[in-house]
């Protein structure tokens, strides 16, 4: 089981501790629930990266957030590289009621490998309105060898002109994204005004760990992944203390 290492601070000056526990003692019985199969198929043979996924668990093993890879992350014609015009993209969700077998999305990820003089990670994402349709809160690129900041912020998208339906203000949240090949431990800020309990903390760290797993999921095809990432058993979650008290 490989345990996917976040702090979360909510607001930009308290660091609010994460406790990270063993998974449920049912959850080696009851592995065919739990599981996601973060595939990776292996370069030369395989020409798509698909079927991540991400949970987030609270401290009773209950899941409170999930990021699913809806759209595989597939090289354009010709090429070894993820296009902005067929980029891979995520859902964000968050639970529909009490059962782990029902969720709702909360927000879109779309990530492609930019051409140009500085090689970089493009990303967009939107809240979902319904299955057709989203509001824009962040779009922009990072470094493929630095990495860098994650960062939502509806002040700058306002003064962007990119988005005139944002449904906010200020500082939302932002997170450290390591370069490629590199395993992160990213640390995870919030603005407080933007969260009201441990559920909506959640759906930021789901959020950060897709935009670091799509710098490896965008990594030239021509590459292989690194290993963390090739083996069929895969699990990677998320243990989230409820540190909004």
């Amino acid at each position: 089981m490989w345990l996917y290492l976040i702090a979360i601070s909510i607001s930009h000056n308290f660091l609010a501790p994460l406790i990270f526990s063993p998974l449920p003692s049912d959850f080696t019985d009851n592995r065919s629930r739990w599981k996601r199969n973060f595939a990776c198929l292996r370069e030369p043979q395989g020409r798509e990266r698909k079927g991540w996924m991400i949970m987030v668990h609270d401290l009773s093993g209950s899941p409170v957030a999930a990021a699913s890879m809806v759209t595989p992350f597939v090289p354009s014609p010709g090429s070894d590289r993820v296009s902005r015009s067929n980029p891979g993209a995520w859902l964000i969700l968050r639970p529909n009621g009490d059962t782990m077998n029902s969720w709702k999305p909360w927000g879109r990820l779309k990530a492609w490998r930019e051409r140009g003089p500085v090689d970089a990670l493009g990303y967009k994402f939107e809240l979902v309105i319904d299955i057709n349709s989203g509001i824009p809160i962040a779009e922009s690129r990072l470094s493929v060898k630095k990495g860098g900041q994650f960062c939502i912020d509806y002040q700058v998208m306002k003064d962007s002109g990119l988005s005139s339906r944002l449904p906010g203000e200020g500082f939302v949240m932002g997170s450290s994204v390591k370069g490629e090949g590199k395993v992160s431990k990213p640390i995870v800020q919030v603005g407080s005004h933007h969260v009201t309990c441990m559920a909506d903390a959640a759906l930021f760290v789901a959020l950060s760990a897709a935009i670091d797993l799509s710098m490896d999921a965008c990594r030239l095809f021509s590459h292989k992944l690194r290993k963390e990432l090739c083996h069929e058993d895969q699990i990677s979650s998320f243990i989230i203390d409820n540190c909004l008290k």
